[in-house]
């Protein structure tokens, strides 16, 4: 193993970009978190670890894919993150700055027109202000399947507009993340999809803080961050190619700065020092880490997530909701903990390579 890093702690958060990390929550190990069982989630746990996020500078972007929305985060248990997370924020600041959450339909799977599906947002966004936090306006997978051309989605969500308090973050999540989401925006040919989508915002740029884009493709993030309008930010969602689009202007909502939330926030402090050099050191070995975290199926990307946590001492157990830890294979983690380890991002690697000599003990190595 190299030898072990200690990443500084920042007395201030990063100044040249907004950057927001997608958090997991921590399952409760001794509650029934079988695959379909309602969520049994630690929240002492899960509150630490945005506590973590907070104290490198980073923003927290809560109730989203990360967090298992969609894939064993049940709604009970969303509004129950929702409520301590916004709360905890408070400790540190304005949670409407610090804590942004998703809102979805995920609670109404059987919605099946659009009077029904707006209704559906119009609970969750109502949840998220009135806990304080900002809101991110998330994918639906129910819109998708209802819905008949771009028309319909402007039909909601201009809706939908008129229902936030403050401008929103809008979440375009690729089907590589959720295959259910295919052809959101009205096409399933991106630049179809791309001109509907560009149409929205500028129809409605003031209510629109910012998008959320997770297409894995850079060059396609590049020319939708120069076709959005002036005040509207381009959030990168792409968790294999952050370090060049950060580095060239876009702001970040990603997964893999859960798991590497320390080096994240040196390196964006080193960017804004202007200290190009040192920004592309440390993000480098970072990239095949997230890239191994987030290959093919994507969706189980959380599993890798959760696994670091653990190896770092986050949580006391490898568990998920849903069951999910067993959704990669061994051989997968193994080499998440090897390139975790070239990355500087086990933080005591004692700890880690008690956790890892368990796991592989359990397992028959």
């Amino acid at each position: 193993m190299r030898e072990p890093v200690t990443w500084p702690v920042p007395d201030k958060p990063p100044a040249g970009r907004i950057v927001y990390a997608a958090a997991h929550v921590v399952a409760d190990p001794l509650g029934d978190n079988t695959p379909g069982s309602p969520a049994a989630v630690d929240w002492d746990a899960t509150l630490r670890f945005r506590r973590h996020l907070w104290s490198h500078g980073l923003r927290v972007a809560d109730a989203m894919d990360t967090a298992q929305r969609n894939m064993g985060l049940d709604w009970a248990a969303t509004k129950e993150l929702i409520r301590r997370s916004a709360a905890e924020a408070r400790s540190y600041g304005d949670p409407a700055t610090l804590v942004a959450c998703g809102a979805g339909t995920d609670h109404a799977p059987e919605a099946a027109d659009l009077h029904t599906i707006t209704a559906a947002y119009a609970e969750q966004i109502e949840t998220v202000q009135s806990a304080g936090a900002g809101v991110i306006v998330m994918a639906s997978r129910q819109l998708a399947k209802v819905a008949d051309g771009p028309k319909d989605y402007h039909q909601v969500y201009a809706k939908l507009f008129g229902l936030a308090d403050r401008p929103v973050i809008l979440h375009w999540l690729g089907e590589m993340f959720d295959p259910q989401l295919a052809g959101y925006w009205g096409s399933r040919d991106v630049d179809a999809a791309t001109e509907s989508f560009l149409e929205l915002i500028h129809a409605h740029a003031a209510a629109v803080d910012g998008v959320k884009v997770s297409l894995l493709d850079e060059e396609h993030e590049v020319r939708l961050r120069a076709a959005l309008p002036e005040g509207v930010k381009l959030y990168t969602g792409d968790d294999f190619n952050y370090p060049s689009l950060i580095r060239s202007g876009s702001h970040a909502l990603l997964g893999i700065f859960d798991a590497i939330a320390p080096a994240a926030a040196a390196a964006l402090h080193a960017l804004d020092a202007g200290d190009l050099d040192r920004y592309d050191e440390i993000f480098a070995p970072t990239v095949p880490l997230s890239r191994k975290i987030f290959e093919t199926p994507t969706y189980h990307y959380k599993t890798g997530i959760v696994f670091l946590a653990w190896l770092n001492g986050h949580q006391d157990a490898f568990a998920m909701v849903n069951g999910a830890q067993s959704a990669r294979t061994l051989l997968h983690l193994s080499e998440v903990f090897r390139l975790a380890d070239q990355a500087g991002l086990l933080a005591d690697q004692e700890l880690a390579v008690r956790r890892m000599t368990a796991l592989l003990a359990v397992n028959g190595l």
